[in-house]
C-alpha cells in the first residue's frame, strides 16, 4: 500500500511539472543560483576573507565536487549531478517505503543522494593521475627546449603540438597571450596558474618568472620537473595500498547485504525478526548507515599522491 501511495505522489509531482510547464533542471539550477548570489552582510565577508575555519559536511563535499568539474572543463554537468542526487534520493526512500521500514527512511534517502557526488570524486583520482603524467612529460621537453634556447615562448612553439589536452590547451592559451593579447611574458605566465591545480606546476611557473630576470636561474627547473617523476613512482608503489580499502569495502559490503537472502535460505525466523521487527529494522538501519561512512571513508582514501610545497 505504501509503495502505491508513493508512485501515486510521484506521478502527481511530475503532472505538475508537466501542467505548468517547468524543468527540473531550471528548477534546480534556479535554487542554486539564488543561493549562491545570495548578498551577504559586510561583517560576514569579512569573516568569510579572513577566516581559515574550512567548510565541511555537505558544503564541503558540494565544493569539492565544482571545484573537480571546473578543473575537467565540465562545469556545465553539476546541475545534471543535482538532478541525478534528488533522483537517487527518491529511489532510496521509495526502498525504504516498500520494506515499511521507517528508520531507513532518512539514512537510504541522505545515503543515495550523496552517491553522485561520491562518483565524481572517485573518478577525479583516474583524472587527476593522467594530469600528472601528462605535466610532467609536457614540463620535461619544455623545459630542455628552454634550456637550450632560453626562449619560453620558443620552447612550447616547439614542443605543444606532441603535448595532448588539456595540458596542451592551456599552453596555447599561453601562446595566445604572448601574441595577440599581451607580450608580457610574467603576466601570461603568472595567469597560467588557475588553470591546473598543481603545486609542483606552479613551483616551476614562479620559477620561470624568476628567469626572466635571470637566465642564470633556469638551472633550477630541472628538479623541479623531477618532483612529477618521484610522485609518479610513489604512486606507483601505493596503488595497491590506496585501492585495498576499495576491495576491502566491496567485499565486506557484499557479504553484509549477501546475508539478507542468506539468511531467508537458512533460517526464516531470523529473517522475519530482520525485516518485520521493530529491532530487526534498527538494525538494518546502523548497517547501511556502516556502508555509507564507509563509501565515503573509501573515496577519501583513494585520492592520489600529491606534492605539497
Amino acid at each position: 500500500m505504501n509503495s502505491l501511495l508513493f508512485i501515486a505522489f510521484i506521478i502527481m509531482a511530475v503532472g505538475f511539472f508537466v501542467i505548468l510547464d517547468l524543468s527540473p533542471f531550471e528548477m534546480a539550477s534556479d535554487v542554486f543560483n539564488k543561493s549562491i548570489t545570495k548578498e551577504l552582510p559586510l561583517n560576514e565577508k569579512i569573516k568569510t576573507l579572513t577566516s581559515k575555519k574550512k567548510s565541511r559536511g555537505l558544503k564541503k563535499l558540494i565544493d569539492e565536487t565544482k571545484h573537480i568539474l571546473k578543473m575537467t572543463n565540465k562545469e556545465n554537468l553539476f546541475m545534471l549531478i543535482v538532478i541525478l542526487s534528488l533522483v537517487f534520493m527518491t529511489v532510496g526512500f521509495f526502498m525504504a517505503i516498500t520494506l515499511s521500514n521507517m528508520f531507513l527512511v532518512p539514512v537510504l534517502a541522505i545515503g543515495f543522494s550523496l552517491l553522485p557526488f561520491w562518483y565524481v570524486q572517485f573518478i577525479a583520482s583516474k583524472w587527476k593521475k593522467g594530469l600528472n603524467g601528462e605535466l610532467e612529460t609536457a614540463l620535461s621537453v619544455i623545459t630542455t627546449s628552454y634550456l637550450r634556447s632560453e626562449s619560453i615562448i620558443t620552447a612550447i612553439e616547439e614542443n605543444v603540438n606532441y603535448i595532448n589536452p588539456p595540458v596542451q590547451n592551456v599552453f596555447y592559451a599561453f601562446l595566445t597571450q604572448t601574441k595577440f593579447i599581451n607580450a608580457n611574458i610574467k603576466l601570461a605566465l603568472e595567469s597560467l596558474k588557475p588553470k591546473i591545480e598543481s603545486a609542483v606546476f606552479h613551483e616551476w611557473l614562479d620559477a620561470l618568472i624568476d628567469c626572466q630576470e635571470d637566465k642564470n636561474l633556469k638551472i633550477t627547473l630541472t628538479p623541479i620537473v623531477s618532483k612529477l617523476s618521484d610522485m609518479r613512482m610513489v604512486s606507483a608503489e601505493l596503488d595497491y595500498l590506496l585501492y585495498e580499502p576499495v576491495k576491502e569495502f566491496v567485499t565486506m559490503a557484499i557479504l553484509l547485504v549477501g546475508n539478507i537472502p542468506l539468511m531467508y535460505m537458512l533460517n526464516k525466523n531470523w529473517y522475519h525478526t530482520l525485516m518485520f521487527t521493530g529491532i530487526g529494522k534498527f538494525v538494518l538501519a546502523i548497517c547501511s548507515i556502516v556502508i555509507f561512512i564507509s563509501l565515503a571513508a573509501v573515496v577519501k582514501l583513494s585520492k592520489p599522491v600529491e606534492y605539497k610545497r
